[in-house]
């Protein structure tokens, strides 16, 4: 594809020159979201997963944890740590005492730039005396701390849907608005009620009299006496590698190889605005001993879908209520779920048992397609898994095997080699039986269930020349059945990643990734015949961040792919971005900046970019055609209490009069939205 050096292109690309050159000393800030972009790369990320995920590390980063006094569970909550360099972090306490800044952090063995500067947002070094409150009403209500926060989305622009057409049209305002209150005594205690209205939804109106269209109270009771957690509402649940039931995002294979299948363990509570992952009701965890501990959970939630005949013939998902038919399919069944999971933590062994039964009030019967042959059928099912995780020498093996009701199996195996703290070698093979059914596993995989699956997945990482770091993986996968937009048994595919970050110092990073896919899709010809044949996506990716003095960081981002069917038309696209953040000496204010240029061919060549947004949101837009993105976020702080954020994002298409399709459709080229925040903290 020939690229049209224009105006706009010329600009921006003399503007990242221009800030190139002005790199003199580096301070990094915000890297945890370098690990969010690496995981967006990888297309079949669960987006609302996601949302969880950045929201828990965007709730650590701003509660940071005291690395003095660490507790274990606290550092195992950073899915980026692996098990190693948690324990010589506790060993580098242990021989030396407190840490005093973050340049200890690279004394700790195994500690490479890009972890430390990761590790450093989520943590401070500051003492603190242990609290001596007890957990009475008296002092939870004393000492306890408040946040409220509100948020609302402002569009510039009118929808179709928003028009009348007939009986086809949003029941409520183009505004998107929620509240979240959230209460924290110390680390014990932490009380909580999200609300939510999506652009579109009635709010107090129309078929939605009680205001928000969804709403999340939560509590959640941690480390008292022999109560490890305690929850009540909503909440999330993770045990093993999540082939029995996992509701939290899961690091897969486009993550760094510490990370890979480290799960956060056990009991969440629910804050976020997601509306599918979680349950509804009890579960509690308790120490028996000092190593083994007993997890049991209820549930009961009412959910959304389409009901005919008595049958559940699909499931809705997306938590969108904005159309007529949407309340239609709002609340037509329900969902128990009840379980159980025993867990011994060791030094050199940990071992657990999970079994969840879960049963719906109708009988699930999803509408029938080849593809889907083998998908949960019924109104009762169960699971049992056995996870582990076995320490030796240099090598750390680790797995999970479960079965369902019909005996089906699922398994992932993984055996980890470092040597020292400057390789790392990671072989895993897994393998789901094409009619094995879990309504709630969630686990490493290439497809988007765990089952109809096997594959071989190996992984390198070491350092060489002192500031270069190599990563690369190589992953196997093999479908026995059909697919979604494959109509072919028996296929097989392949996708490796090689990167290469270079950091000459700790507070400057680059990288340079290659991404190859190659697996089997349907492609529809022009006579409408249907033909299963290879398809190919490569990509590239560089990344440079810097900043030219204390409190200003500069990123440049270039990406570009490349995609084809065998023997057909490639279609292609690049992105050229750039972003801005400065954050003033003497003034609580936070600014950023970001513009792109992108031009692909269509669809297929879409590039998707991470993008900063307002507290615990994220922005993962995909582009596709021709034009420009531009944003601008500000982030005001008064005395500690106050917190003001807004976001204005721009978007600017060149080949094209209108944007979407359908409800959803633009008539314009132009894209423009503003975002506000408030947030309040008050309290000890």
């Amino acid at each position: 594809m020939k690229y049209n050096m224009n105006k706009r292109l010329k600009v921006i690309l003399i503007a990242c020159f221009s800030m190139f050159l002005f790199v003199n000393k580096i301070i990094a800030q915000e890297h945890w979201i370098d690990l969010v972009e690496q995981l967006v790369d990888n297309d079949e990320t669960n987006k609302s997963q996601l949302e969880n995920f950045i929201e828990d590390l965007t709730y650590l980063k701003e509660h940071p944890i005291p690395i003095n006094s660490a507790t274990k569970e606290q550092l195992e909550s950073l899915p980026f740590l692996s098990d190693e360099l948690i324990e010589n972090i506790f060993y580098y306490l242990y021989k030396h005492g407190s840490m005093l800044s973050e340049k200890e952090l690279m004394m700790v063995k195994g500690m490479d730039r890009q972890t430390a500067r990761c590790l450093k947002c989520f943590i401070t070094f500051q003492q603190f005396e242990k609290e001596k409150h007890k957990l009475n009403l008296n002092d939870i209500l004393k000492y306890g701390k408040h946040e409220l926060l509100t948020r609302i989305d402002i569009p510039f622009y009118t929808k179709n849907g928003y028009k009348n057409h007939l009986n086809k049209s949003y029941l409520g305002s183009s505004y998107y608005h929620n509240f979240r209150y959230s209460f924290r005594y110390s680390d014990k205690v932490y009380f909580g009620l999200t609300a939510e209205k999506d652009a579109g939804e009635p709010f107090f109106k129309n078929e939605n009299k009680k205001g928000y269209d969804y709403y999340s109270p939560y509590l959640l009771i941690k480390n008292v006496g022999r109560i490890k957690s305690l929850a009540l509402g909503n909440y999330r649940l993770n045990y093993g590698y999540g082939l029995v039931i996992n509701t939290n995002f899961t690091l897969g294979k486009s993550t760094t190889f510490s990370s890979l299948g480290n799960q956060i363990f056990g009991i969440k509570k629910h804050s976020s605005t997601d509306e599918y992952n979680y349950f509804q009701g009890i579960a509690g965890s308790i120490y028996i001993t000092n190593r083994f501990t007993i997890d049991v959970f209820y549930s009961y939630r009412t959910m959304d879908g389409i009901v005919d005949n008595g049958f559940i013939t699909s499931i809705k998902n997306d938590g969108l209520h904005r159309v007529s038919n949407d309340f239609k399919k709002k609340n037509t069944f329900s969902n128990q779920l009840i379980g159980s999971n025993i867990h011994f933590n060791g030094k050199n062994l940990k071992i657990g048992l999970t079994g969840v039964y879960n049963v719906f009030n109708k009988m699930l019967n999803t509408t029938f397609h080849i593809y889907n042959k083998y998908y949960p059928r019924g109104k009762d099912f169960f699971n049992i898994g056995l996870n582990y995780k076995i320490f030796w020498k240099q090598f750390i093996l680790s797995g999970e095997t479960a079965f369902d009701k019909k005996g089906k199996i699922a398994m992932i195996n993984m055996i980890r080699y470092s040597p020292g703290g400057n390789f790392q070698l990671v072989v895993m093979n897994r393998f789901y039986d094409v009619a094995y059914q879990s309504l709630y596993a969630n686990a490493v995989k290439e497809g988007t269930l765990v089952q109809n699956e096997s594959g071989i997945y190996m992984g390198l990482e070491t350092y060489f020349l002192r500031y270069f770091k190599l990563s690369l993986y190589g992953d196997y996968f093999y479908f026995p059945w059909k697919k979604y937009q494959l109509s072919k048994n028996g296929t097989q595919g392949f996708e490796g990643i090689i990167q290469i970050n270079y950091s000459p110092r700790y507070e400057l990073d680059m990288f340079i990734k290659y991404r190859y896919k190659n697996k089997y899709k349907d492609l529809t010809l022009k006579n409408k015949e249907k033909i299963t044949i290879p398809y190919i996506q490569q990509k590239w990716k560089y990344q440079l961040n810097y900043s030219p003095i204390n409190k200003l960081k500069f990123k440049t981002s270039i990406d570009i792919v490349h995609n084809n069917y065998q023997n057909n038309k490639a279609s292609n696209g690049i992105m050229i971005g750039q972003s801005i953040d400065y954050k003033f000496r003497n003034v609580p204010l936070q600014l950023n900046g970001s513009m792109a240029w992108f031009h692909t061919d269509d669809y297929l060549s879409r590039i998707s970019m991470y993008e900063k947004g307002l507290l615990y949101t994220f922005s993962i837009p995909s582009f596709y055609g021709k034009g420009e993105r531009l944003t601008f976020n500000i982030r005001y702080e008064y005395n500690k209490h106050f917190i003001f954020q807004a976001k204005y994002a721009l978007t600017h298409y060149r080949n094209r009069d209108y944007i979407n399709s359908g409800l959803e459709q633009i008539n314009g080229n132009m894209k423009n939205d503003l975002y506000l925040q408030l947030i309040w903290k008050f309290g000890n």
